[in-house]
């Protein structure tokens, strides 16, 4: 728990201020049953008007003061809680940030989102119980302790056996609840999975009417959470019955002794009254402890899952990088023996032995079938992975010896994926320079043709985008993605098939700006169609995770069979059509 330190440091006054203004409230609670037994011992039974309305305007002064206790410690111990929450979540969504894509593989994205929104919530509603708990429970319960053997210790040692009981039942909650309340939070990681997954595909669930299966799968999972929320809770359910049940046989036990003791002639009335709410208030502050270890417990599968996180290793950092001051100047980049694979107990190779040089500004393609480890290729760049053998230069520098800052400033990669943000057409643009003008926003845009497009919209650059950018096709939105990353003005451009869904005379225009605008800037094209590569500089055929073939169109007709396989059939096919 050290490292939550710091989140309570900064606010260390309110963490202390909502206890301190509880005890206030707590003071007040104890002797206002006393002031209550003077007043029908001394008061009423004497017929005394005056020692009444001094007694009764002594408790009005003390209630006013209790309000102004409870109001002050609700309204710190929640300003400390939020306080708290928020610079955790912050923290937790900090390191998120630093994932790479295997530590991301790590966590399903619904988990992830759980742990920043709901276990965070669990934790900031425990402080924020204990603060308002911490000094008035046990301060409640020792106070009338200690009233209740002053008035009568005889009856008194009732409470002391009552105590060790619910002590008992207390501890077994925490035991039992702890797992139960662990489970339930993985099962809300799935419902929170379940709901993003079909939220971002809603259109092709409509498209292939899977409405009612998707449905179906979220009653499914819908149930799964109800179920063991209902398996957890029936401990508190359970909880409070039996503690209302102790209350209730001790108050009457109190009654019953009492009462004979006030026949006996032994005990006054009001000390009975008096007595009677010391009873109830030891009792209710002992639940008020069995609920706050009951959360407790929940808050505790929570902050184990909020570790698990923040103490995840990140697997690509900048500690072992020498050349932490160099910048991508030039473009070069050269694979040396490279060997790789997502999963490192894995006996399956995504990369084997691949070595390639590609100069400054030149053009460069790489094709292959779906599944040879083109994608996987360009992303140990970059580095969104690191490989296992070999090394990967970038201006002669490994790329591991770059600050991943540096490195990933100097490299424009377009994905396969294409993603907008929520925000207007301009915010979107400009993550590839915040700094960019207007002009040169839409100049990029141009030369990804692009411009035309958003300028037909009503509000053109001020267009609001829907989630995911939703609201335009696939080929407006390669190109947005396109005209983003050449606003970043990288040394080298990455495309992952990123023009799949444009025209061929669309993306001939696009090849056209590269060669004009980005003629210094080194261009790797991952694509399908062969058309795409035809004029590059360089092209490597990929097959199984191997290089098979390299060289320009001319020569790879000649010597490469598996291009010329890709070439014939992707000919034929515009023959025909």
């Amino acid at each position: 728990m050290k490292r939550y330190g710091k989140y309570v440091k900064p606010y260390i006054r309110y963490f202390v201020l909502g206890p301190i203004c509880m005890i206030v409230e707590v003071l007040g609670e104890i002797l206002l049953p006393f002031l209550m037994s003077l007043i029908i011992n001394q008061g009423i039974a004497q017929h005394n008007m005056a020692k009444i309305a001094g007694l009764g305007g002594a408790m009005i002064a003390m209630a006013l003061v209790m309000a102004l206790g409870g109001i002050g410690g609700a309204y710190f111990a929640s300003h400390a809680a939020i306080s708290f929450g928020a610079d955790l979540r912050l923290d937790l969504f900090q390191k998120v940030q630093k994932f790479s894509f295997q530590n991301i593989d790590a966590f399903s994205t619904g988990s992830l989102v759980t742990r920043l929104t709901n276990d965070i919530t669990q934790v900031q509603n425990i402080i924020m119980m204990i603060l308002r708990t911490c000094l008035r429970a046990p301060g409640m319960l020792l106070g009338a302790l200690i009233m209740a053997f002053m008035m009568n210790a005889g009856l008194a040692v009732i409470i002391l056996i009552v105590i060790p009981l619910l002590g008992l039942a207390i501890f077994f909650l925490m035991r039992v609840a702890f797992p139960r309340f662990e489970i339930m939070q993985r099962k809300l990681d799935r419902l929170n999975s379940g709901i993003q997954e079909t939220l971002v595909n809603v259109r092709v669930i409509k498209s292939f009417v899977r409405g009612e299966y998707e449905e179906e799968k979220f009653r499914k999972l819908n149930e799964d959470l109800c179920s063991s929320s209902i398996y957890a809770v029936k401990i508190a359910i359970c909880s409070m019955p039996v503690m209302m049940l102790a209350m209730n046989i001790t108050t009457m036990a109190v009654v019953w002794f009492g009462g004979n003791m006030i026949i006996a002639g032994s005990m006054p009335v009001g000390d009975l009254t008096a007595f009677t709410t010391y009873i109830v208030q030891i009792l209710m502050s002992l639940m008020m402890l069995a609920m706050v270890f009951l959360n407790s417990s929940r808050a505790l599968a929570s902050i184990k899952r909020i570790n698990e996180v923040l103490d995840t290793v990140i697997d690509l950092t900048d500690e072992k990088a020498k050349e932490k001051g160099a910048v991508v100047e030039r473009g070069a980049v050269e694979f040396s023996h490279v060997d790789f694979r997502y999963y490192k107990d894995s006996p399956e190779w995504v990369l084997q032995d691949i070595s390639l040089k590609i100069l400054p500004g030149q053009t460069v393609g790489i094709i292959g079938p779906t599944g040879c480890g083109k994608t996987s290729l360009v992303s140990l760049i970059p580095r969104l992975y690191d490989f296992d053998h070999g090394a990967v230069l970038v201006d002669g520098i490994d790329v591991r010896e770059y600050s991943l800052r540096h490195l990933r400033d100097g490299v424009g990669m377009v994905l396969q994926k294409n993603v907008l943000f929520s925000g207007d057409i301009m915010e979107n643009l400009r993550w590839g320079d915040p700094n960019a003008t207007d002009e040169q926003v839409r100049e990029a845009a141009g030369h990804a043709q692009a411009d035309a497009f958003v300028r037909s919209f009503p509000d053109g650059y001020g267009t609001e985008l829907g989630q995911g950018g939703s609201n335009v096709s696939g080929g407006q939105k390669q190109r947005l993605c396109i005209a983003r990353a050449l606003l970043k003005k990288p040394r080298i451009l990455i495309l992952d098939d990123s023009t799949s869904a444009v025209d061929t005379a669309t993306e001939a225009k696009i090849r056209e700006a590269f060669q004009t605008t980005l003629c210094q800037t080194t261009k790797i094209i991952i694509a399908q169609r062969i058309s795409s590569v035809m004029e590059a500089d360089q092209i490597f055929v990929m097959e199984a995770g191997r290089i098979v073939g390299r060289g320009t169109h001319e020569e790879l007709m000649k010597t490469c069979r598996e291009y010329r396989e890709i070439y014939d059939s992707q000919m034929n096919q515009e023959v025909t059509a």
